[in-house]
């Protein structure tokens, strides 16, 4: 392959304080063949090691990751005029996150990561058959792809990257990390507790690209599968850019989601609001799973928007290193001002909270007021299409019927949950639902026994459950007659 590019500075915008973060440059071309050449030497080497000692390491990255996560951020990456925090304080910084919050994806993280080491012998070994008859033995073994390139987001960065990174090494993969420029010091973080836990330098590189470069990287001969986590435009470039590479090149897409909710009649009212706030508002609802819109029967539509609307309003939206601020910033002032403009292009919708109650939701910034929508429906963009922020949509609906349909009548299928207290009606609604996670009481998480996927553009792929190393190896059958004479 040849090619090349201009060296570009790379720059971290911090969303609350709008002062650069942090600076990486991207590689030129030629550096890039080195890393990438690099990796799939050292991959070559690495799935000669045994499983176990894989897995041990992999046990041995916890307990370094726990460690790191417990001190102070080391010097030697260049944080700006902001100095030097812990990881917490450090992933506030640059995303915006509520800093008490962001503890909780450290540990996400950590119960991904022993989860997927848990399962990874019952899903890696070898699956064998004999036949002492005929003098045959035969078995499937799972077989590495070889060096898999990781395109991870900025919204949970740690716990996406957990999904994929940590399970393709313990396959015996290699790793080309490309972390979001918003959140470039989590793959660093990663990469440092790996290589501290044993796993060689050279077999998970961090990457820091422009689009040119990702699609270089995506279509470079030596890269065989792409994991590629963002919205539904990206993931259609990734793939077209994966089409048109030589050979035939894997993908694994999460893409954006418009995840609904249906509130039936015998729903726990209070329990069901506490829950689909946080579904919505957490992060600023900047999230693939978040909740973003709720279809509530009409015998209990009156009482539940009255206890919902009195729930958002506890939040406090504010600096994001306070540790009093429940709700921070959005990504960016681009990210905003979209926002905003959805929320006020949808004529003949009514907004519950009063904008004065957030005086810091300013424009031309990126503090966004939470906001409760109804007497809305399907004509409007707020009941169609991401939003990614603290805005959720609540719609009156008469029948189960009417409510599933309603839950279907959209371009995105990640997740959806039902609020009832007949598991009998669930088991029925429950298949009628299209989407990759269907919850019962329950919205906007995430279990690593269980398989993330989604449908419609949602993307497609699976992580995480036993399906997740599925995805980053190949079965190799081997047919052996033993019993020549």
């Amino acid at each position: 392959m040849s090619s090349s590019f201009d060296l570009h500075v790379q720059t971290t915008i911090s969303p609350h304080t709008g002062h650069p973060y942090h600076l990486e440059s991207y590689p030129a071309s030629s550096d890039l063949n080195r890393i990438i050449e690099s990796a799939t030497q050292s991959q070559k080497e690495w799935m000669r090691t045994t499983l176990d000692d894989r897995i041990t390491k992999g046990r041995k990255f916890i307990e370094k990751f726990t460690a790191l996560g417990n001190r102070e951020a080391p010097a030697t990456y260049d944080h700006g005029p902001l100095g030097h925090h812990n990881l917490a304080e450090e992933l506030c910084y640059q995303m915006g996150r509520p800093v008490d919050q962001c503890w909780g994806e450290f540990r996400g993280f950590l119960q991904r990561a022993t989860y997927m080491i848990d399962i990874a012998e019952s899903c890696l070994s070898d699956v064998t058959f004999s036949d002492n008859q005929t003098g045959t033995s035969r078995l499937i073994q799972r077989v590495p792809l070889g060096v898999i390139f990781v395109i991870a987001p900025w919204n949970y960065p740690y716990l996406v990257m957990i999904n994929s990174v940590l399970p393709a090494l313990i396959a015996g993969n290699a790793v080309i990390l490309k972390p979001s420029p918003q959140t470039p010091l989590t793959a660093m973080r990663f990469k440092e507790a790996l290589n501290d836990a044993g796993f060689p330098a050279d077999l998970i590189q961090v990457v820091h690209l422009s689009p040119p470069l990702t699609q270089y990287v995506v279509q470079h001969k030596l890269v065989n599968f792409v994991v590629f986590t963002g919205s539904v435009a990206g993931g259609k470039a990734i793939e077209t850019a994966a089409v048109t590479a030589e050979g035939f090149k894997g993908v694994g897409l999460e893409l954006g989601g418009k995840d609904p909710a249906y509130v039936r009649a015998d729903a726990d009212l209070k329990d069901a609001v506490i829950q689909l706030v946080d579904g919505a508002m957490y992060n600023s609802g900047q999230s693939c799973c978040a909740v973003e819109r709720i279809y509530v029967h009409e015998s209990v539509y009156d009482n539940f928007v009255g206890e919902y609307v009195n729930e958002v309003q506890k939040l406090v939206l504010g600096d994001p290193t306070n540790r009093q601020t429940t709700l921070g910033p959005v990504i960016s002032i681009a990210s905003a001002e979209k926002i905003r403009k959805q929320v006020h292009m949808q004529m003949g919708a009514k907004a519950l909270l009063p904008e004065a109650l957030y005086p810091k939701a300013e424009s031309g910034t990126t503090f966004v007021a939470p906001q409760v929508l109804v007497d809305v429906n399907h004509t409007m963009e707020i009941m169609k299409e991401e939003t990614f922020g603290p805005i959720i949509g609540i719609q009156k609906v008469s029948s189960d019927t009417e409510a599933i349909d309603l839950m279907n009548d959209c371009e995105y299928g990640l997740t959806a949950s039902i609020w009832t207290k007949s598991l009998d009606d669930f088991h029925t609604l429950k298949d009628q639902v299209q989407t990759g996670t269907i919850f019962l009481n329950r919205c906007d998480v995430l279990d690593p026994a269980l398989a993330w996927t989604g449908i419609k553009n949602s993307g497609r792929g699976v992580s995480l459950s036993k399906f997740g190393y599925d995805q980053l190896t190949r079965p190799k059958s081997i047919n052996m007659r033993i019993n020549t004479a």
